[in-house]
């Protein structure tokens, strides 16, 4: 064999071997972390959040609702027709934050604004786009001005974005719910796109998954709550808690995931943050729907802000919230409770790494058994303990692709279960191509110290959009 073929023949084994190792390693961490996890969910099925039942009666006032708008005129005016429909005989009024420079937004909703009182159009001072958090705190702003001039004060503000189809008995929920809790989050179901199977579909399958399980065990345990910022209601006492703690201004303005933030802060106060996943009167799931990206940039951009408002930038925000669970008189286990979950959260740019090096594994594989094929390349001696690590990995791997199908299957039937099996794969592809995006715009954040508003491009909903019906079955 000449020298090159053999330097060849090294390379290409011995970095197979290693890659194949470092993923083998971090797939069985990462599938241990998600099994425990799983058993804790299994283990409290029968286990009522805290406060479930609080006796008392339904709030009585006025709700608000919390709309940011930045180049929404294809779906803005279809969702507040929708909303003011759905919630009629509701006490609400919608706050709508607008900039001045999106006329097209402006006058696109300014019909529905001039006719019905319950829609209170809020333009902002600077130019857009800024961020989230800086329209949610004009709001917040428009909202106390309000307050002081019609002399009274809002029950809670129900958080939602532009292209949300409301659910009618949300606000009901909300007036039941919150006198026992600072927060209470609904569902976030994602719309079916018949178009869009396989990149959209995989929101149908993450969100199934999140909203069934993780976020479910969380408010069993009596966690942090994360807020998906829509489909989300706080109490009027816990957004002047927080605005007090911010200089007057509840929503970080300089946040990604300011929704998140908000949601992790308040149970951090010792204040309960609930999810709530009933069933109306027609049989179907409270919860708030919307449609997803659906081609891989889209998807990227909304996943890479994700992970750069909750893994990195949400680590510089937060912290591991420690001090303040001991301040809120949070016992030890509690603590180390809310910390794992804070992992969970972070792992995202680790876990796309053990992703890469998985996928770059099995390509260089492949090509040391073509070797073997085509060059004589000797295989490598058997490795008992890489053998089992496998092995275990297999099984782990079988674990979460069930889990993910069974939770597909209880929002969106049997055919979207099997489909999410290969659509993990594409959930994959994603998450590595969104944490390398990610890092990126960490890095210009710490660098420029600006954050500007990447929102996800809407557009008006159309036939292939499928409103389901959620099975009876609940978490």
């Amino acid at each position: 064999m000449e020298l090159s073929t053999a330097w060849l023949e090294w390379l290409v084994l011995g970095t197979g071997h290693e890659l194949m190792l470092f993923a083998s390693v971090g797939i069985l961490l990462f599938g241990l972390d998600d099994l425990l996890f799983d058993l804790l969910w299994l283990m409290s099925r029968d286990r009522k959040a805290p406060a479930d039942r609080t006796g008392a009666p339904p709030l009585i006032g006025k709700l608000a609702i919390f709309l940011p708008a930045w180049k929404e005129a294809a779906v803005l005016p279809a969702t507040l027709a929708r909303a003011l429909s759905a919630w009629e005989g509701e006490n609400f009024r919608i706050y709508i934050g607008c900039y001045p420079n999106d006329a097209e937004t402006i006058l696109a909703i300014s019909p529905l604004i001039a006719r019905d009182p319950r829609l209170r159009l809020v333009i902002g001072v600077q130019d857009g786009p800024t961020t989230k958090g800086d329209n949610l705190n004009g709001l917040w702003a428009a909202l106390e001005e309000d307050e002081r001039a019609e002399g009274f004060r809002y029950l809670g503000i129900v958080l939602h974005d532009a292209e949300d189809h409301v659910h009618p008995e949300e606000l009901a929920l909300y007036r039941r719910e919150l006198p026992g809790a600072a927060m209470v989050q609904i569902p976030v179901v994602p719309l079916l796109d018949s178009r869009s199977t396989w990149i959209g579909g995989h929101y149908c399958d993450e969100f199934a998954e999140a909203h069934g399980k993780e976020v479910v065990l969380r408010s069993r345990l009596g966690m942090p709550v994360p807020s998906a910022g829509v489909g989300c209601a706080l109490s009027r006492h816990s957004m002047a808690l927080l605005a007090v703690d911010r200089g007057g201004q509840p929503f970080r303005a300089d946040s990604l995931t300011e929704d998140y933030e908000l949601g992790m802060l308040i149970g951090a106060y010792g204040l309960r943050g609930r999810f709530v996943d009933v069933l109306g009167r027609a049989g179907d799931r409270i919860a708030s729907r919307g449609a997803f990206p659906t081609s891989v940039e889209t998807a990227v951009r909304q996943k890479s802000r994700w992970i750069a408002g909750i893994a990195l930038a949400g680590w510089d925000t937060l912290g591991w919230i420690g001090s303040r669970h001991a301040r809120a008189g949070r016992s030890g286990r509690d603590i180390w409770l809310a910390r794992w979950m804070l992992w969970r959260d972070r792992r995202a740019p680790l876990a796309a790494l053990v992703l890469l090096a998985a996928y770059a594994a099995l390509i260089v594989t492949a090509a040391g058994w073509a070797g073997q094929r085509l060059a004589g390349w000797k295989p490598s001696p058997p490795d008992g303990a890489m053998e089992t690590l496998f092995a275990v990995n297999a099984v782990l791997l079988l674990w979460r692709l069930g889990m993910r199908g069974f939770f597909s299957a209880r929002w969106y039937g049997l055919r979207q279960s099997l489909l999410a099996l290969p659509r993990a794969f594409v959930a994959n592809i994603i998450a590595i191509l969104a944490a390398r995006r990610a890092v990126v715009l960490y890095w210009r954040m710490l660098r420029s110290g600006q954050v500007v508003w990447e929102k996800t491009d809407h557009f008006d909903s159309n036939p292939a959009l499928e409103l389901m019906r959620s099975p009876a079955t609940l978490s």
